[in-house]
């Protein structure tokens, strides 16, 4: 089971390869801080919390705040923002919240030089038929939360739609929610990025019932 040391690592590895890898244009290296007895949370070490990514706004507005108090991670060069956050008690996970916010005008990046749009990424950004949708992975196991198949522990959320839950086998690692994000939205098919990342075999245990399993759920692997 990772601790928050071990989570931290993660983080930490991970926006440096990120940053060697070219694919990160404004990174917020994470900060392990306590705010109580027994609780310790790990997030953008820079910017200050807010919970206006959950609030009914509109997508553009949490997009901007979100870049505003510079909330974020990492800063794709696409201009999505990606977000993780950890919280622990007594050194065992609690709660997490894992969001890819695509950037809400790719107008901006269908108009950059011609030298950008030969690359395949950008040459991906700024079709005309991409829609940006956020997506979440989230945990959360305080009992008076998680319900059986209504809300799962571990759940998957497109689009922050209030009643999208997808359920997950399990709390994801820093590294298997980033491997995720490059490998669906940035491995183009001459440049595979998600290989590029270290590789972290450690995993959160199953979190996932079986009346859960019985539907259609997403799989984290055990490393």
């Amino acid at each position: 089971m990772p601790s928050p040391k071990h989570i931290l690592k993660q983080l930490e590895r991970i926006t440096g390869d990120l940053i060697e890898i070219g694919i990160c244009s404004r990174p917020n290296f994470p900060k392990l801080s306590a705010k109580q007895p027994g609780i310790e949370e790990i997030g953008p070490g820079t910017g200050r919390s807010t919970s206006i990514a959950m609030k009914n706004r509109p997508y553009y507005e949490i997009y901007e705040t979100l870049t505003k108090e510079n909330y974020y991670n990492f800063r794709m060069l696409d201009g999505a923002l990606v977000q993780m956050l950890y919280r622990f008690r007594d050194k065992q996970i609690i709660a997490h919240v894992l969001a890819f916010f695509p950037s809400p005008d790719l107008e901006s990046f269908r108009k950059i030089p011609d030298e950008y749009l030969s690359d395949e990424i950008f040459a991906n950004v700024t079709m005309q038929n991409i829609v940006p949708i956020p997506l979440r992975f989230d945990f959360d196991c305080r009992k008076d939360v998680a319900v059986d198949v209504v809300h799962p522990k571990s759940h998957f959320t497109l689009g922050q739609h209030k009643n999208c839950r997808i359920p997950v086998s399990a709390p994801l690692t820093p590294y298997h929610f980033i491997q995720f994000i490059l490998r669906n939205f940035y491995d183009t098919k001459s440049q595979k990025y998600s290989g590029k990342l270290s590789a972290f075999e450690q995993s959160f245990d199953l979190t996932i019932t079986d009346r859960e399993q019985e539907l259609l759920y997403v799989h984290v692997p055990k490393k």
